[in-house]
């Protein structure tokens, strides 16, 4: 589209159905807001509460809106303004809002029937888009927010039915990759039917570059699925200012200046950022092992914990279940750490010189947001598809050390059999912060690929590329109708 005029004849109305979860709502966003820039005509349909995040967090311009459905709480049993699966803080809520989601149907249907896009992109998580997109005969993008590598995984795992042993290596893929865990065979049964119609779909958008993926991946995927796939990321370096940064997602509960001049009065690369995404909670014990190898390991820290630690009413005998005695008296007036409780400003915490590394659940988001960053990491991966993301950073791509986390769970919280021990957790941040050469290769490799990110989403970068490559694919079918 090279002229004003022409983009505004050709301008494609595209609906986005980002799923309720911020791993998976933010990032199709993102990339609906990449469309958008692209001059498209660009609807997000989601909730009432969502879309107040939303509003805070991307620029809505006269080609980009939002348009809500009612979210059906009372008829799950839930309190006004839950309506995201990190809202849940037990397995019941969790439930409540997969259900409700499930509800969302006949509204969002409704309104996609009576004002027909030119092209619907949806999580796959609502399988249902399918059949409605062949109803209306329009193409239909699909999304899920995992690497492509992590799906080329589970195809492989599947065909070679590799769910009995705790290791192994997975048979097929470009790369001998040897897991030490096993998916839980419901979810693997779940992740598979689902990807199933996502190959029924006219292409899948992941939020990665082609390069951290690897372009023998990507031969792969589409070989073994006959299914074609666009990188169009990483989606979060449409964020350029400190502000759009810090915005991004739900309301932080760190004033942003306070982070950043704690952040400024620490050295380069000298500061652990430890996160573990949205869903993941660990229990007590587990926090208990965290804080003792962060001291014992002696390196200044910022540690995002879920908002139920350490509420302003928690008791010294609740607060010791989960930090030892005096943890936060030696660590914190002593300026050594930051506590963050509840939604931190991720993406702007992980580009400040200050942070050297990033222990982390592995979740998609989270991992291109570090290598966007040019940050190495520390993987601890919990749950979904987590264990494989791990092996993309470490075994393929060669930017981060493995904790050692041996338990898939089905969800991010609830009991664990194994507890990653304190020993475990120190060996690996010194690993990647002891300044050996072993670290100083992963620092390396982690700030090229940095570099290759930015690069990807520039003009005549891959992702650049393939986006403008993308919008004239879809013009061409709408206009062959």
């Amino acid at each position: 589209m090279d002229n004003m005029e022409e983009g505004k004849e050709k301008a494609l109305k595209i609906y986005f159905i980002p799923y309720l979860a911020p791993g998976h709502m933010i990032p199709l966003c993102d990339i609906a807001t990449l469309f958008a820039s692209r001059r498209q005509h660009v609807t997000i349909i989601t909730t009432p509460s969502n879309a107040q995040i939303l509003r805070k967090s991307i620029p809505l311009k006269q080609n980009l809106r939002l348009h809500t459905v009612p979210f059906p709480s009372q008829e799950v049993g839930l309190p006004d303004g839950v309506e995201s699966l990190s809202s849940a803080t037990n397995p019941v809520n969790l439930g409540k809002i997969y259900q409700a989601t499930t509800l969302l149907r006949p509204p969002m249907q409704q309104f996609v029937e009576e004002n027909p896009p030119d092209c619907i992109v949806a999580d796959f998580l609502f399988p249902w888009v399918d059949e409605l997109a062949n109803k209306l005969q329009i193409p239909r993008l699909a999304f899920n927010g995992f690497s492509l590598f992590a799906i080329c995984a589970i195809e492989s795992v599947k065909a070679n039915s590799l769910y009995e042993s705790s290791s192994y290596v997975i048979a097929g893929l470009p790369h001998s990759i040897s897991m030490n865990a096993t998916p839980p065979k419901i979810m693997s049964e779940m992740l598979e039917a689902l990807l199933e119609t996502v190959f029924k779909s006219n292409g899948l958008i992941v939020n990665n570059f082609v390069e951290l993926d690897g372009e023998e991946y990507i031969k792969h995927y589409e070989k073994t699925t006959c299914h074609k796939a666009w990188h169009i990321g990483p989606a979060s370096l449409i964020r350029r200012t400190v502000q759009e940064k810090s915005e991004r997602g739900e309301q932080s509960v760190v004033n942003m200046h306070e982070c950043l001049s704690w952040l400024d009065s620490k050295q380069v690369n000298s500061v652990l950022y430890i996160c573990f995404g949205s869903l993941c909670h660990f229990e007590d014990k587990q926090l208990y092992e965290i804080s003792c190898a962060i001291e014992a390991s002696g390196y200044e820290f910022v540690w995002v914990v879920p908002e139920k630690r350490g509420k302003e009413d928690e008791s010294e005998e609740e607060k010791e279940k989960w930090l030892p005695k005096g943890f936060e008296e030696r660590m914190i007036r002593k300026k050594k750490g930051l506590i963050i409780r509840g939604w931190a400003p991720q993406v702007m915490i992980l580009n400040h010189a200050a942070v050297g590394a990033f222990l982390t659940h592995c979740g998609w988001n989270s991992t291109v947001e570090a290598v966007s960053a040019g940050v190495p990491m520390i993987t601890w991966p919990v749950h979904g598809e987590q264990f494989y993301n791990e092996k993309l950073i470490t075994q393929v791509q060669g930017i981060g050390v493995e904790v050692g986390a041996g338990e898939w769970s089905m969800m991010g919280f609830g009991e664990r059999e194994k507890t990653v021990s304190r020993e475990s957790i120190e060996k690996a941040v010194r690993r990647l912060m002891d300044g050996g050469d072993q670290a100083e290769k992963i620092r390396r490799s982690a700030l090229e690929f940095g570099n290759k990110a930015k690069q990807a989403v520039q003009e005549g970068g891959s992702s650049h590329i393939n986006l403008t490559v993308l919008i004239d694919e879809l013009i061409r079918l709408r206009d062959r109708k």
